[in-house]
Formats: C-alpha cells, sequence, structure tokens
C-alpha cells in the first residue's frame, strides 16, 4: 500500500446526483431510483480509482448532501424538531439541510456555513440538552459493504469527534465537554462495527487541527482519542488533517496509538519542518498529502520528490491528495474547448489520481519513473502566461489615496438619505431573480448558435421588463434587473474580463446539489469593456424607483475561482479590483447610484490560525475592495453583501471595507449576528436576512414581522435594511415572488408601529 486519496468528488462524473436529487424532491422519481443513482455513481467512483492504481480507496466520503451532517445523523445527533416530522430517514435528513414545509407544518433548516477555506458549505449539526449521542445510522457501514462487495480496498472515512464539536451549535447551556464520554462510545461502536466488517483502515478526518488549537482543545482531543483509541480492536486508524499544519497538537497527535497520521504539505508547508525538526514515529504510517486537493495545476513532479526526500524519516510514506479531491472537478479530459497549451497543464479529480501514480513510482524508483519525471519537467519549462504590461503599471502608480473614499462614512450617510429619500426599513433583494427553465434555454440556444445575439438580449430584456413590474408590484424600495444574462455570479464576470480561461464541465459541488464551475486564472487580468452597464441602465429606465447595480467583487471573484500558484493572491485581487473600479465609475456616469459590490467569499481564504489573518490576508483583501469603490461620488451609495460564515471575529475588518450598507445572511443562524454587530459598535448600515433562499420554505408575514422586530430592538432602525439572506437565483418564482410580499408587507406593519427612529418595537 503505497497510494490514496482523501476523498473524491461525490456528484458523479455528469453530476447524475444532482439531476436525481432534485428530481426525488419534485417527486419525478421515488426513493428506490435516486439510491440506485447513487449507488452506481459509487461504484464508478471506486472503479475509477482503482484503474487509477490507487491502493486504499476511500469509502464513506459520498454524501447526498454533505459528509459533516451524515456523521451527525450516523450518531443520532438530529434535533427533535426532525425527528417529529416522521419522516423516512433520508427525508428527515433532507429536512435537516432544507428546512420541511407541508402545509401549515413547516420547520427551518439547519444553518449553513463554510467549510474552512473552500467554496463549500456545510450543515452544521446541534446540540441540545436532549441530544443522545449513540450510534443509530447505517450508511457508512452499507457503503463499506458494497465496497467490499466489488473486491476494493477500502478505507472507511468519517468526519472525527474534535471536528465535529469544534464545527457545531450548542444550544439550551450545554458544552462541547458534555458530550465527549457518549462520543467516544459511539465512535467507539463505529469502529467495532467496521471491525466486524473486515475493514482494515478507518480514515477519520480532523481538519480542525489546522486551527489554533489551545490547552484546553488539547486536552479535549486527547480525552477523546484515549477512549477512542482503546477501543479500536484489530482496525487501523488513521487520524487524516487537511487544510494546514498540526503545529499546536503534532506532539500530542505523533504520541497517541493512531496506526497512521495524515499531513497536508500543500497548504500545511509547515508540516515539514515538524516532521523535520521532531522527527516521525517510525511505526506510524505518514500519509503525505502532496498533490493539491484543490487547485487544478498539474504538480511539479521534482519539487514534490523534494520535499518527499526531505522528510527523512524511517517511516512508512503513502502517497496521497492534500484534501479530498471534491473540490476540483472530475475530469480534464472532458475539456475540448480550453486552449491546448491551458489543458496540458489541468489536471482535475481523475488525473490527480494518476499523479498520485506516477509520483509513487518516481519516489519508489520503479523502472518508468525517470520518463515520467522528465516529460513533467519539460511541461514546467514550457509554462507560458499572458503579459499585461499596462495592468502591472497601473498597479506600480497606485498610492495610500487611490485606496480612501472621501468624506467619511457618517458624512455621506447624510448625503445619500437626502439623495434617496427612502422610508426607514428601506426594502430590496440581494440580486438575482431565480434563474427559470426558459432563461437557461436562451443562453444555451446563443451558445449553440440557433440564435442571435439581438434575439438573446431581446428576451432578457422582456424578462427585466416583467421582473422591474413585479418589484414595483411587490412594493420593494430599492429594485434589481434581475440578472438574467448570468450564469454565475463569478463566471459571468471572468468571461468579460481578460486574463480568465473557463471550461465545458468542470462543475465543484458548493452546497448539497447546488454546483459552481469555477474559472481558471491564466493570465493578467483587466477589463476590455463595460460588463453590467447596459442591463443596468436598460432597467433603471423603466422605473422611478432606484435601481441596483450589481457586480462581484474581486476577493469573492479570485477565491471562487482556480488561481495562479506563480502569482501571490494579493497580486491577482489587485488587478481584479482594478478592473471592476473601471466597471464601477461606468455605472455611476451613467446614473446608477446605487451600485451592491458582493463579497460572500471574504472570510473564507482567511487563513485557519488567528496570528495570520491581517498579515497574510486582511491587511490586502480589505483595501482590494475599497479600490472598487474609491473614486465615486459621495451620493454614490456602495452595497456589499456577505453570507454563509463566521463574521464575528472579523466585524471590526468588514467595517473597514467603507461600504455604506452591508447585507448578510443571517436567518439560518438565528440572528446571532446581531449581537455581534451591536457589542463591535458597527457604523456601517446593515441589512441581516430575513429569509433563507437556500431553504423552499416560503416565511410567513407574521414570522418574518417577528424577525424585523427583533432587529430593530438592538440595532438603529435608521441604520437597517430589510432583504433575503441571498440572491434569489434557485428558488422557484411562486417561492420568492411570494416570499418577498410576506417581506414587504411585514415590513410595512413594522414601520406603522414606529414612531420614531431608534424606538424600540
Amino acid at each position: 500500500m503505497t497510494t490514496t486519496i482523501i476523498g473524491f468528488p461525490r456528484i458523479g462524473h455528469h453530476r447524475e446526483l444532482k439531476f436525481a436529487t432534485e428530481h426525488y424532491w419534485k417527486h419525478k422519481i421515488d426513493q428506490n431510483e435516486l439510491l440506485k443513482t447513487a449507488y452506481q455513481i459509487r461504484k464508478n467512483h471506486w472503479q475509477a480509482q482503482q484503474d487509477a492504481g490507487i491502493d486504499l480507496i476511500p469509502v464513506g466520503d459520498f454524501s447526498f448532501f454533505d459528509g459533516v451532517l451524515d456523521t451527525a445523523n450516523l450518531l443520532n445527533i438530529v434535533s427533535d424538531r426532525y425527528k417529529a416530522l416522521n419522516l423516512s430517514p433520508l427525508d428527515e435528513y433532507f429536512a435537516q439541510a432544507r428546512g420541511y414545509q407541508n402545509g401549515s407544518e413547516t420547520v427551518k433548516a439547519l444553518p449553513m456555513k463554510k467549510w474552512f477555506n473552500t467554496n463549500y458549505h456545510y450543515i452544521v449539526p446541534e446540540f441540545t440538552k436532549t441530544t443522545d449521542v449513540k450510534l443509530v445510522g447505517d450508511k457508512l457501514f452499507n457503503e463499506v459493504d458494497e465496497a467490499l462487495k466489488l473486491g476494493i480496498n477500502a478505507k472507511a472515512v468519517i468526519t472525527g469527534p474534535y471536528t465535529l464539536l469544534k464545527l457545531s451549535r450548542f444550544l439550551d447551556g450545554t458544552t462541547p465537554n458534555d458530550f465527549v464520554d457518549d462520543l467516544i462510545g459511539a465512535y467507539s461502536q463505529v469502529i467495532e462495527h467496521l471491525n466486524q466488517q473486515g475493514g482494515n483502515w478507518i480514515q477519520i478526518d480532523e481538519p480542525a487541527l489546522s486551527f489554533d488549537v489551545n490547552s484546553a482543545e488539547k486536552a479535549l482531543f486527547d480525552k477523546l482519542y484515549h477512549g477512542i483509541l482503546a477501543a479500536k480492536g484489530s482496525s487501523k486508524i488513521l487520524l487524516q488533517n487537511y487544510f494546514g499544519d498540526i503545529r499546536d497538537i503534532y506532539h500530542d497527535v505523533t504520541s497517541l496509538d493512531f496506526d497512521g497520521i495524515g499531513l497536508d504539505f500543500v497548504e500545511g508547508k509547515y508540516n515539514l519542518e515538524l516532521v523535520k525538526q521532531n522527527g516521525f514515529p517510525a511505526d506510524k504510517v505518514l500519509f503525505a498529502g502532496v498533490v493539491n486537493g484543490k487547485n487544478i495545476w498539474r504538480n511539479h513532479y521534482a519539487t514534490t520528490i523534494d520535499l518527499l526526500n526531505n522528510l527523512n524519516t524511517d517511516a512508512k510514506v503513502v502517497l496521497s491528495s492534500s484534501a479530498s479531491l471534491l473540490h476540483v472537478p472530475y475530469s480534464a479530459a472532458d475539456e475540448t474547448k480550453v486552449p491546448s497549451d491551458v489543458k496540458q497543464h489541468l489536471a482535475f479529480a481523475i488525473e490527480k489520481l494518476a499523479e498520485i501514480k506516477e509520483l509513487d513510482t518516481i519516489y519508489h524508483d520503479e523502472a518508468d519513473g525517470k520518463s515520467a519525471l522528465e516529460k513533467n519537467d519539460a511541461l514546467f519549462r514550457n509554462v507560458k502566461h499572458p503579459y499585461n504590461k499596462s495592468v502591472h503599471e497601473r498597479i506600480n502608480n497606485l498610492t495610500d489615496d487611490d485606496y480612501t473614499r472621501l468624506p467619511a462614512r457618517s458624512e455621506r450617510e447624510k448625503i445619500q438619505k437626502k439623495e434617496f429619500n427612502l422610508p426607514i426599513l428601506p426594502t430590496t433583494t440581494i440580486g438575482s431573480f431565480p434563474q427559470t427553465k426558459d432563461v437557461r434555454q436562451n443562453r444555451a440556444k446563443l451558445r449553440h448558435g440557433e440564435i442571435t445575439k439581438a434575439e438573446y438580449d431581446k428576451f432578457n430584456e422582456d424578462k427585466i421588463r416583467r421582473i422591474v413590474k413585479i418589484q414595483e408590484k411587490i412594493g420593494l424600495d430599492v429594485l434589481v434587473h434581475g440578472e438574467y444574462e448570468r450564469n454565475d455570479m463569478v463566471e459571468y464576470f471572468g468571461e468579460k474580463l481578460a486574463g480568465f480561461v473557463f471550461t465545458q464541465n468542470g462543475w465543484v459541488q458548493s452546497y448539497g446539489t447546488r454546483g459552481v464551475k469555477p474559472p481558471i486564472i491564466w493570465g493578467d487580468i483587466s477589463r476590455t469593456a463595460p460588463i453590467t452597464v447596459a442591463a443596468s441602465v436598460f432597467a433603471k429606465n423603466l422605473t422611478d424607483k432606484p435601481m441596483k447595480g450589481m457586480l462581484t467583487g474581486p476577493v469573492t471573484i479570485f477565491n471562487w475561482s482556480f488561481p495562479r500558484e506563480d502569482v501571490t493572491p494579493k497580486e491577482s485581487v489587485t488587478q481584479i479590483a482594478l478592473a471592476l473600479q473601471d466597471e464601477v465609475l461606468d455605472l455611476e456616469k451613467h446614473d446608477i447610484k446605487i451600485i451592491q459590490i458582493d463579497e460572500p467569499a471574504l472570510r473564507e481564504n482567511l487563513p485557519l490560525r488567528k496570528s495570520n489573518w491581517y498579515s497574510e490576508y486582511l491587511d490586502w483583501a480589505v483595501p482590494a475592495f475599497r479600490l472598487v469603490h474609491s473614486k465615486v461620488q459621495p451620493s454614490t451609495q456602495i452595497h456589499t453583501h456577505m453570507c454563509y460564515s463566521e463574521f464575528g471575529d472579523i466585524i471590526k475588518a468588514i467595517d473597514a471595507l467603507d461600504a455604506d450598507v452591508i447585507s448578510f445572511e443571517a436567518s439560518r443562524a438565528d440572528f446571532t449576528l446581531i449581537d455581534q454587530l451591536v457589542a463591535a459598535k458597527f457604523q456601517t448600515e446593515v441589512g441581516p436576512g430575513v429569509y433563507d433562499i437556500h431553504s423552499p420554505r416560503i416565511p410567513s408575514e407574521q414570522e418574518i414581522e417577528g424577525l424585523i422586530k427583533q432587529l430593530v430592538a438592538k440595532l438603529p432602525v435608521d441604520k437597517v435594511w430589510i432583504n433575503p439572506d441571498c440572491g434569489l437565483k434557485t428558488r422557484s418564482e411562486d417561492e420568492s415572488f411570494e416570499s418577498l410580499k410576506n417581506i414587504v408587507d411585514a415590513t410595512k406593519k413594522v414601520r406603522s408601529e414606529i414612531n420614531e427612529p431608534n424606538s424600540v418595537v
């Protein structure tokens, strides 16, 4: 055994799981058919890994929605409100992820947050006083059984107890320590069951060890694993970490009775120093994460072999991915339109399997290793990225003034209130409206040459006319044009900017059945023509109400693309920021006076260790956002939007973006962000989302009214906006329009009860 990976994409080669699951939700297929599709996907994926020569194949990394949620359900960590629905296990599982509504019976979904520093989202488990942790599920065991019957050398995969506790919510006064003994018992039962199945290795994922780990957290980790490892029996336990290094707890991990330890040598570069300085136990197996599981570029074999040789350990070494291949597309072989000079440098999941095998051949001095090394080295001598001299000159000429907007926000606020004369608690949306089937068909017809560009634009203009009228009828105060021309909030902008390359089939799971197709940054980035101006101006001319222009921010475009590895993130983001600055000034010139620059991914690339937050990220990411809008007039109102991350610990950095209005995802997290805003004396006007758009639930007017009253009880009423928590692209029109109507009606009711600003309802 010399090769493995941490995990594999779940959605299927051609997104089969997405389509089958959505058909199941719409009652177009039954549960048996969905389960058959899922089995075939697993079988195909295992076979692909086996065919590539991977020795130890992960099993249990497949999920219908999210792996953390899978572990929670396996261990009975399911809130009573879902059990009370009396659904089948699978439908109860989906209710936790999406919420549930059947007539008057309605239950909110669990919170959804970003998975470490990726664009994947996990479902947040809830622990309460009634949580009874014990082994109740069988999904993991069924999948291991499937794999073993197919002759797969299976490695069972499960989210570890430490990470589970670190990522969960604790309600009713409970704490992680309240559940340690029960978790030890439950994980011990899991191991015992896997032993009985005849499995060999068990991979317990603990990415939370890449965070800062204090003495109390060390004690928690040690207690968990002293108990769990005492029950390992004949199984070999692999402690698998990724997304960083384990410097705070390296000694504890290597001292415990793990049979293998998986370390990330891509993002966790300091792990090499840990091994060199402290040694690595010769009686354990080092699972070396040397092939990047989060980016799509070919591995430079010479560099990787040099790293492996520098490990200087007598321990057995197994080559692996640095993270689950969940975060990259399925296969670059599907890309027939990517330029050949770019495609030769791409490695998606299937190609990464081959890279791990070739690296293993080279590392062990096998016969064909030399030719593979020479071929790879020649590839890396032939990288030619497009260079734009004017872009570099523009960056070199930047000064501090280019990052500073004047006058101060408090002065701008007065000017803007006079300019727009909006009512208290102004209502708006985040930007997109549902991308209905006819919208997608219209885009496909243009792509296939079945209609002209003029016909395509005419269709979208008709859609804009309709949605503007609908928004006016609903009674929203600030309107949007609906974004019908946009395929994706990042891909659309990348297509309009020089420096990007695009895939046909490069889908990556974001959450559940939602996939994104990240652009690839290949050259220097610049704007060659207006991007959003025409649609925004067309919409503005249809109404007397303010029309909001919509852009994706520079940090999000970067974080949701596959970046170059030879250019610093700061340089790439600055290039994008300057391109967007041109677009913002163009919108303003065309009398678009409210401009939203979305940054949902601002927190996403935050270093996992707090000591590095500013020096390695926020010190350039926040100024890059300011660079986009620093030159607009005081009367132009800049909005931004953020979602599905923990923002409380970077509130001051968010305030430093110097936007005029910031909307946040808040509804799934029960408005916990509001107290953090108050405590931080947040100065920006805010729009905490009152409608969870990632759930099919339609919130009632009364529910929204209650949420708005929570807001104005804690925040100055003249600083509060009312809006959904994200764009409406993935929802149906019926769901969206009814929910927005309830938002507006609830807002009007609260307004009528407020006699003066800052009063408490």
